[in-house]
């Protein structure tokens, strides 16, 4: 008997991870290379083992991307295997989600057994949020791996009292943090209380563990930026997004200080309404200004055109790093009427991911649940101060992973992407398990404690009412949805409230009941998240859920047309004969290499992802680092490594305005065209220029 228990426990977990994988991998190819600042960055990195250890931007390895190095080598090693293509680089992100609902389903049935460990597998399977990021080339979900497996060691460690776990959990977290920098550490609250609490080892032992571990943490954390910050400037590439040109500046200023201000939790309200991205580029409000008008709010960015000649908002709005999808925050051609782009966008407070903003759809579907199913368990389990069980020690894990993100996203006015939210996932799903398995075996024994099931079906059915109610206008599956909601998810809670009050016996039915409401929260995440397996994420703010799918069904834009990310898309140029330009470089090499040196990073990213030019960007993505001083740059051109300029290709900021004026100055405008009737080479704003001569030897 046991054993065909378990063969029908894991036939239903094999079930969960192939549609986790569905989700991940079907029809991947329409993300194409998804975001294209990080695209090019990985190429690049598979072109030397400078360019690879630096995560260098581009080919030439004049400034680096503004991320640290392990979730782009990953990528950068899958793309060397495999050879680079969209498939390659989106593989460790969709690899990543589909392990991780293995490793949660390990960690929540030690504690609570497999339904609970089944449960919090496939609510982190349907996450809508969480899918849109495995569909992507952003490293979220690479973070979100490497955490549960600490999570896996540090329940291990507060299990047997071994210190060795504990250690195995900090180096993970360390690794997490060479993934996303300061992000990996919104864990450690619930590393340091749950392992301080746990009663397996006296406390002195605790706290000495806890520092020893700490010690780990931090050399695992900051070992790669320390080595780059060691290395003298002119030997490695710039620094991208950073103000001094360290690893450090830019975990502290762009990755840290930027994305923190929690000052409406103090009662010092001050959303950055429209101001975005760090560097001051919009001043509007969500919504306003149309593309290829930086400083206004909206979708676009300067330049860029796609090759049907429409206009490529490739940054997104305010700092984002890829095209903006129709339906997205306010901007152009959106149809839900969804406030904001980025988080920071959307009015704080402890209503902010149930409001109708950008934020509302992709994480909130099982939050209620999450906090009364902790709120149950505890209860049940008499939880404590000393965590004398692996019950108490698992709940107060998730918990102290799940409240302060919340928190977090609930109040922070600093710069952050919606898709960072996949960070609440695995918290959320595993008490969203716990909770359904605890309030289900306390509305059995009945008495006061049965009131949490159907009170938490009825709320959570509430909130997910309330979600599908921001749609409801703009697509016939949406009212599909409610009626399924009300059928399925109210129905069965309201009988079994009406069976309690008039103390009815429901026993034969009760299993029925609680499984239709069950099904019936699980519907609408469920049809959010396969909306991905059909239409393109937005490559720079990844979402899913009922905001895709009604958006993407019932808008007027074409889902095939300016939504496809793929390697057909646009260089960034005016009127650039881009063909001839590739030819003429390549009959024309420098040191070997087809070369071009271009001032906007969102060139060079086209470039080198389109061509196999060896391109040099000037720019970082904030394009307002000085790369590089005129005097580098004379050098470079005297010692001959530097001679075909890119100029004009404008993107943010002016900081190459003094390079680029002594090119005009001292270069030879050259035509490169093979067609003499084509003078677009000449009459386009992006004139390409020969340095050859021009400094004296």
């Amino acid at each position: 008997m046991k054993k065909i228990r378990e063969i029908k426990e894991y036939l239903y977990l094999a079930v969960i991870v192939v549609l986790s994988a569905a989700f991940n991998f079907a029809n991947l190819g329409i993300e194409g290379t998804s975001n294209q600042y990080y695209a090019a960055g990985v190429k690049s990195m598979t072109m030397s083992l400078k360019n690879f250890f630096f995560v260098s931007m581009d080919p030439a390895g004049f400034v680096t991307i503004d991320k640290p190095p392990f979730g782009f080598w990953m990528q950068a090693i899958s793309a060397k295997i495999f050879g680079f293509s969209w498939w390659s680089i989106l593989l460790p992100q969709a690899l990543s989600g589909v392990l991780s609902t293995v490793v949660i389903y390990i960690i929540v049935k030690k504690s609570f057994g497999s339904a609970a460990g089944l449960i919090s597998t496939l609510c982190l399977a349907i996450t809508p949020v969480f899918v849109a990021v495995s569909r992507n080339n952003t490293i979220d979900n690479q973070l979100v791996l490497v955490l549960l497996l600490s999570c896996w060691a540090l329940s291990t460690a507060a299990r047997k009292g071994k210190f060795k776990y504990l250690v195995i959990s900090m180096i993970l977290i360390g690794i997490g943090f060479n993934i996303k920098a300061l992000q990996a550490y919104m864990i450690l609250p619930a590393v340091y209380v749950m392992y301080l609490l746990a009663g397996t080892i006296s406390v002195k032992k605790r706290i000495a563990h806890l520092a020893l571990g700490t010690a780990i943490l931090l050399a695992v954390s900051f070992s790669w930026a320390l080595i780059v910050d060691s290395i003298p400037a002119s030997s490695r590439p710039y620094v991208g997004s950073s103000s001094n040109n360290t690893e450090m500046g830019l975990i502290i200023g762009h990755n840290g200080s930027e994305r923190l201000s929690l000052g409406s939790l103090f009662g010092n309200s001050n959303n950055q309404q429209g101001q975005g991205g760090p560097g001051g580029f919009s001043q509007g409000g969500p919504g306003q200004g149309g593309p290829g008008n930086p400083g206004q709010g909206g979708q676009g960015a300067p330049g860029g055109f796609d090759k049907d000649g429409q206009v490529r908002g490739d940054r997104g709005q305010d700092g984002g790093k890829g095209q903006g999808a129709p339906g997205m925050g306010g901007g152009p051609g959106s149809s839900s009427g969804l406030a904001g782009t980025f988080g920071n966008q959307t009015q704080a407070g402890i209503t902010r991911l149930f409001s109708k903003n950008i934020l509302s759809d992709q994480i909130v579907w099982f939050i209620p649940l999450a906090f009364i199913g902790f709120i149950a368990a505890a209860v049940k389990e008499k939880l404590r101060i000393k965590l004398d069980n692996d019950k108490k020690q698992a709940l107060v894990l998730w918990f102290m992973w799940l409240f302060p993100e919340f928190i977090y996203f609930s109040f922070n006015t600093g710069l952050f992407h919606p898709h960072y939210l996949t960070m609440m996932a695995p918290p959320a799903a595993a008490l969203s398990g716990i909770g359904i398995v605890t309030m289900w075996e306390m509305y059995k024994e009945g008495g006061w404690k049965a009131w949490f099931l159907p009170a938490a079906l009825l709320i959570n059915g509430l909130v997910q009412l309330i979600m599908l109610s921001y749609f409801v206008s703009s697509s016939q599956i949406v009212k599909i949805l409610l009626v399924l909601l009300i059928a399925l998810c109210f129905v069965p809670a309201l009988i079994m409230i009406g069976a309690k009050l008039l103390k009815k016996d429901l026993t034969k039915i009760n299993k029925l009941l609680v499984s239709l409401g069950v099904a019936g929260i699980l519907v609408s995440p469920l049809a959010g998240s396969g909306a991905a397996m059909f239409y393109p994420v937005d490559s720079s703010n990844p979402s899913a859920g009922i905001e895709l799918l009604s958006s993407q069904l019932f808008s007027n834009q074409d889902s095939t047309g300016d939504m496809m990310r793929n390697n057909d898309r646009g260089f960034g140029f005016d009127n650039i004969n881009t063909e001839d330009l590739v030819n003429f470089l390549n009959n024309h090499k420098v040191n070997g290499k087809a070369q071009i040196v271009v001032s906007s990073s969102n060139t060079a990213e086209n470039l080198t992802i389109n061509t196999d030019l060896y391109v040099a960007s000037l720019s970082g993505f904030m394009g307002n680092e000085t790369v590089m001083s005129l005097d580098q740059f004379k050098a470079l051109v005297k010692n001959g490594e530097i001679r075909y300029v890119l100029e004009g290709d404008n993107g943010r900021g002016n900081s190459n305005s003094e390079i680029m004026s002594w090119v005009q100055q001292n270069g030879k405008l050259i035509s490169y065209s093979n067609d003499s009737s084509d003078s677009s080479s000449q009459n386009s704003s992006e004139q390409l220029y020969d340095l050859a001569g021009s400094v004296n030897n």
